[in-house]
């Protein structure tokens, strides 16, 4: 008449404990495959490297952020570039920049330890600011770009324990006319 069944019967949380386990198992899985994927690629480009017989450091980082748009953006830096499917490793570094719109002017703040003040140029053209800085040991390279136009000659640099940041006056946009001289 009555079984004596030890079966137990599965509720709503069971059923949402074994989701959660297998997402969290598929999950781990695809990170030791691309964990593998990531040591083979850079192995193969650390040897190609040792080939050339680049002299430096290898650096390869990166960033994501949301932007005001609400799509996400990743900021890759360092000196690994892909090309292809290979990771090449340029003499140059590309340095991690933050671009903050203030309203009325753009600020540009740029990591570059290792180089003196000397050693770094910039030029501004429309809406991008160009950093050169090349050191007795390291060089970087990145062009910026800026989120409006900007006054060039209103452009203050200051270099202070490896950071660099710029700021620059944003042109403003009237709606008015101006009155043209006909000779």
């Amino acid at each position: 008449m009555f079984r004596n069944d030890k079966r137990k019967r599965k509720t709503i949380f069971d059923v949402f404990d074994e989701i959660f386990y297998e997402f969290f198992e598929d999950l781990e899985r695809e990170l030791q495959e691309f964990q593998k994927y990531l040591s083979r690629t850079a192995y193969r480009g650390i040897q190609e490297a040792e080939k050339k017989e680049f002299k430096g450091p290898i650096v390869y980082g990166f960033r994501i952020t949301i932007g005001p748009d609400g799509v996400p953006r990743i900021e890759e830096f360092g000196n690994v570039r892909k090309v292809g499917r290979k990771p090449e490793i340029a003499e140059e570094m590309e340095p991690l920049v933050d671009v903050v719109d203030e309203g009325d002017s753009v600020r540009v703040i740029a990591e570059l330890p290792g180089v003196d003040k000397e050693d770094i140029e910039l030029e501004a053209v429309d809406k991008t600011l160009i950093i050169r800085a090349k050191g007795k040991h390291r060089s970087y390279y990145k062009e910026v770009e800026l989120p409006a136009r900007v006054d060039i000659d209103s452009a203050k640099a200051r270099y202070r324990n490896g950071v660099l940041e710029v700021v620059l006056k944003k042109v403003e946009k009237t709606g008015k006319g101006r009155k043209i001289k006909v000779e």
